[in-house]
């Protein structure tokens, strides 16, 4: 039988959404191990002077428990 957790991480990047998120799952994988799945469940973006300075997701991301 298999137990899954789900916790809920946030992330930022100059760069893009998708970095964001893989910076999560890219850091997330040092401490957890067995990561499933990830759902991006929000995406924002700070402005500064009329331009996109930063990018932030929420992810929920799955893992199995051993």
């Amino acid at each position: 039988m298999s137990v899954l957790k789900v916790i809920e991480l946030l992330a930022n990047s100059t760069v893009s959404w998708e970095d964001a998120s893989q910076k999560a799952i890219t850091k997330a994988s040092k401490s957890l191990k067995n990561i499933k799945s990830v759902y991006i469940k929000d995406q924002s973006a700070a402005v500064v002077e009329g331009k996109i300075s930063e990018y932030r997701v929420t992810l929920k991301v799955t893992f199995e428990l051993e």
